[in-house]
């Protein structure tokens, strides 16, 4: 029974541009707070350092950390069983060190000697044992030279 005769019923119409609007908003959100990770493409080439030798020698523990992860303390090969040890080998190092200056010197200073291809974590695990043999001056020894690219 249709009681209006010249009208039609109108078909309801969706509208689009809103929804459109929507989208392109949660779109923009979602591109600005992606975080983007490369940290598979760092090409880094480590260690060169342009910069004048030091004058004056002052106490100094050099330790040098080869590819393979071995240790030497002032030339002495040393045994890395855990950070302790290590940590012992270095306070060995400080004491004779102080026998063998005369007057008064400062706490000596830690220079680690690292292979551009040592681990990150044979580094670090003499930076924890120089933390626990007291020695608070550490510093990284590098070649001199022009940087690779």
């Amino acid at each position: 029974m249709n009681f209006r005769k010249g009208k039609g019923r109108d078909e309801p119409e969706i509208n689009l541009i809103p929804f459109i609007d929507v989208l392109l908003v949660i779109l923009i959100f979602l591109m600005v707070t992606t975080t983007y990770s490369r940290f598979t493409e760092l090409q880094i080439t480590l260690p060169t350092a342009d910069a004048e030798k030091a004058q004056e020698k002052p106490n100094q523990i050099d330790i040098g950390i080869d590819a393979q992860g071995r240790y030497k303390i002032n030339n002495q090969a040393v045994s890395f069983l855990d950070t302790a040890t290590l940590a012992e080998d270095l306070r060995h190092a400080s004491a004779a060190l102080a026998e063998g200056s005369t007057g008064a010197q400062a706490e000596p200073v830690v220079i680690i000697n690292a292979d551009r291809a040592a681990t990150h974590q044979s580094v670090i695990d003499v930076l924890e044992a120089a933390r626990i043999a007291g020695l608070a001056k550490v510093t990284f020894a590098a070649q001199a030279g022009s940087r690779s690219k």
